[in-house]
């Protein structure tokens, strides 16, 4: 039996791809997002008779009230996502980011199921030996990263909420962008052909978009038992720093290259090894390898060959 499903922001990079899987499970979805971006995303399920779309603003109260009195489930996508666009319109991203998602939890019923997700840069920027699991002290660094921190422990006093830290994700997307690592590196490999890198041994975790939707797919059918829980979400095979990640680019893009920088400093100081052993506990493994995604984004790239994909 399908559940009727909020997703907030569902036209974006994240929703375009979850979206059409929630709709195959037989799920009941609106959409609420105000098309920033003058995106047709969802273009493709929209002969879906169990898909509703609103173009509305977060913000709004007048909006959020109707949207979410028939939901069972809520998942809260609409963000201003990364650094960059939070540094660019700090105030807006506030009232994103923070205010209307503090709205939200405040207008959801005890019995609406919640899960949202926020991110692992929460961790912050250590040493080379920077291991980090749900447990780890958070040292957010950007504007963006220490308010998601903020609204995940607002989301955690409520007993139906799972929070996914999620790994940077990568590959193709109906709303596509290529500000993201593993994205702009390989759309650098397949049109600039090379590369400066600062501080090039710094290291994150990385994960596919299509295991985004996979994990809350999987949070949804388990809820019960992973509700009221913090999950770290990424490939724990791809625990990489910048030079290793150019390097697996290398590897199918052979005219690639790349230069460490002797002097400067990277903007975004992020710098950790990610545990993904609790998520893993529940019975949830990435189906899509970092080889097979940069495969994939190398062929997406033969289409894309301009910087409107992006959010800055």
């Amino acid at each position: 039996m399908g559940h009727k499903i909020l997703v907030t922001g569902g036209a974006g990079y994240l929703g375009s791809t979850m979206v059409p899987e929630l709709l195959k499970a037989g799920n009941q979805i609106t959409v609420l997002d105000n098309f920033f971006y003058h995106q047709n995303s969802l273009a493709h399920v929209c002969h879906e008779t169990n898909l509703k779309v609103i173009n509305g603003d977060i913000r709004l109260k007048e909006v959020m009230i109707p949207a979410m009195s028939e939901a069972d489930i809520i998942i809260p996508l609409a963000a201003f996502v990364g650094a960059p666009l939070c540094n660019k319109d700090p105030v807006g991203a506030t009232t994103i980011n923070r205010d209307a998602i503090l709205m939200m939890l405040e207008l959801a019923n005890d019995d609406q199921a919640i899960l949202m997700p926020t991110t692992n840069s929460a961790y912050g920027s250590g040493s080379d030996n920077n291991f980090c699991d749900e447990e780890s002290e958070l040292h957010p660094i950007t504007q963006y990263a220490k308010e998601k921190v903020e609204i995940e422990k607002v989301l955690m006093d409520r007993k139906n909420s799972i929070s996914f830290r999620l790994a940077t994700v990568f590959g193709m997307s109906p709303r596509m962008r290529i500000d993201l690592l593993v994205n702009d590196f390989t759309y650098r490999a397949v049109h600039d052909k090379f590369i400066v890198l600062f501080e090039s041994h710094f290291k994150r975790n990385y994960i596919h978009v299509r295991d985004v939707t996979r994990v809350f797919l999987h949070g949804i059918a388990n809820f019960d038992s992973m509700r009221g829980n913090i999950f770290n979400v990424g490939l724990s095979e791809a625990n990489l720093s910048k030079k290793e990640l150019c390097e697996a680019i290398n590897i199918h893009a052979p005219d690639f290259m790349f230069i460490e920088a002797p002097i400067g400093k990277d903007p975004d100081q992020r710098n950790y090894i990610v545990s993904n052993e609790k998520i893993e506990g529940t019975g949830f493994k990435p189906a899509h390898s970092l080889d097979a995604g940069i495969q994939e984004l190398i062929k997406g790239y033969t289409m894309i060959k301009n910087t409107k994909h992006g959010n800055v």
